[in-house]
């Protein structure tokens, strides 16, 4: 199926990262979504056209929530990712990778 799945999990106490909030935009700087992440951490985007998108997760504010101590800001306050979709027949899985103080992103073969 095309577009885009996000799959977030908190690798410091291994868990999804429920509730996560993620904005992505398509190219032409439209939000496609603001949403957050589903109780397993996954949300899904669509990819209407090629070109190069932006995802930007909020995981200063989700530590927060969960009653994680971090430093006002957070080292790691918003993450900001962009990526190019080529063929919008393909699907592109974004698994992310916490901490507070560190994260992983990288296209998977979901």
């Amino acid at each position: 199926m095309p577009g885009i799945s996000i799959h977030a999990y908190d690798v410091s106490r291994g868990l999804p990262a429920a509730g996560l909030r993620i904005e992505v935009r398509g190219p032409d700087g439209t939000l496609l979504v603001d949403g957050g992440t589903a109780a397993p951490g996954t949300l899904d985007a669509p990819t209407p056209v090629v070109g190069i998108y932006e995802a930007v997760f909020h995981i200063g504010d989700w530590y927060r929530a969960q009653g994680v101590v971090v430093p006002s800001p957070a080292f790691l306050e918003t993450v900001p990712y962009r990526f190019g979709v080529a063929d919008l027949a393909q699907h592109y899985h974004l698994p992310l990778k916490m901490t507070p103080w560190g994260f992983s992103l990288f296209r998977g073969g979901a």
